[in-house]
């Protein structure tokens, strides 16, 4: 039973790692796509290979993921099972809805939601959920904001006395390697979010000795979230691409530049941050370097809505899932 249990974990961690890659695959393309840099079909293609690969740099992430929300000792397959189930309810609702949440909080409030059901205030590291998760994740929205107005500026003053036409075609291109750059760095961050689970449940399972992340599991996270990408998530695309403000591709690039170095930096320090507010908070910088009212603040609004409720809602749906799982295996 324990065998067949831990299977129903992997293959689960797997399953949200593909609603991963369809949900955030809009946060990946929607500014290649909403400027004409790309179309749709080759946007996801060329983002599905580079989350692929990123999905290979490093493994820091994942064992702030497996060690860091939680506490190691209390970890079961059906608390991971639970935890994950939250998490995935989360992501399904909010890309029916169209609404770009953090697929990685969803992951948080699943782990926090299961370990306070089984061992109350006592079970989530606090210290370590804010340390790593808590501070990054109120940064990172903002770096990337502000990196997008500062870079987008640069821009305007450097090409200052380039043509509309000729700049747009010129940032199009730009957009190849901005929007690549940015794919990567969401299959580097994202993808070791469910490698760390995973890993969390070989460990609980006595199947690895020391926290690692064995080779097979990297390729089946990469495989995963890759395939998740290549499906799209089209509903939240239109929102993040066109709802919150109307893009060019100078400002597409400027957001994607932006937000793939805060992610790439976060990775490197083994902050999971999440891809959709790093990409959402630069959006809204190269908007406001047109005009304040250029952005939809209301559209933004939602989505702050999103955000503040993603880890209570994964949290709460993967309590209520715990027992019936403690009472079942």
């Amino acid at each position: 039973m324990a065998e067949v249990l831990l299977i129903v974990v992997i293959l689960t961690a797997l399953v949200f790692d593909f609603t991963n890659g369809f949900h955030d695959t809009a946060n990946a393309v929607a500014t290649s796509v909403s400027t004409r840099a790309l179309s749709p079909r080759q946007a996801v293609a060329v983002a599905a290979l580079a989350n692929l690969a990123g999905a290979f740099v490093t493994t820091a992430v994942a064992k702030t993921v497996g060690q860091g929300i939680i506490d190691v000792g209390i970890a079961t397959q059906q608390l991971i099972l639970a935890a994950l189930l939250g998490a995935i309810a989360w992501n399904l609702l909010t890309w029916w809805l169209g609404l770009p949440s953090s697929s990685s909080h969803a992951l948080f409030g699943g782990l926090i939601g299961a370990a306070l059901a089984k061992a109350g205030l006592d079970g989530v590291e606090w210290h370590g959920l804010y340390e790593k998760v808590v501070i990054p994740g109120l940064a990172s929205p903002l770096l990337g904001f502000l990196g997008a107005l500062i870079l987008l500026l640069v821009i305007y003053w450097v090409f200052v006395w380039i043509t509309p036409g000729a700049g747009n075609r010129m940032f199009r291109y730009g957009q190849l390697v901005s929007g690549t750059w940015f794919a990567f760095t969401h299959g580097a961050n994202d993808a070791q979010k469910t490698m760390g689970v995973i890993a969390l449940a070989l460990f609980a399972h006595g199947s690895i000795d020391e926290f690692e992340i064995p080779l097979w599991v990297k390729i089946a996270a990469g495989v995963a979230i890759a395939a998740g990408t290549y499906m799209g998530g089209w509903r939240i695309m239109r929102t993040l691409g066109q709802k919150v403000y109307s893009m060019e591709p100078a400002d597409g690039f400027a957001a994607q530049v932006s937000a793939g170095t805060v992610l790439y930096t976060a990775t490197h320090f083994g902050f999971p941050v999440s891809t959709t507010q790093c990409i959402s908070g630069a959006v809204m910088g190269a908007g406001t370097t047109k005009r304040f009212s250029a952005v939809r603040w209301g559209v933004a609004g939602n989505i702050l809505v999103a955000w503040v409720l993603t880890i209570p809602a994964a949290a709460l749906v993967a309590a209520l899932c715990y027992w019936p799982l403690e009472a079942l295996f």
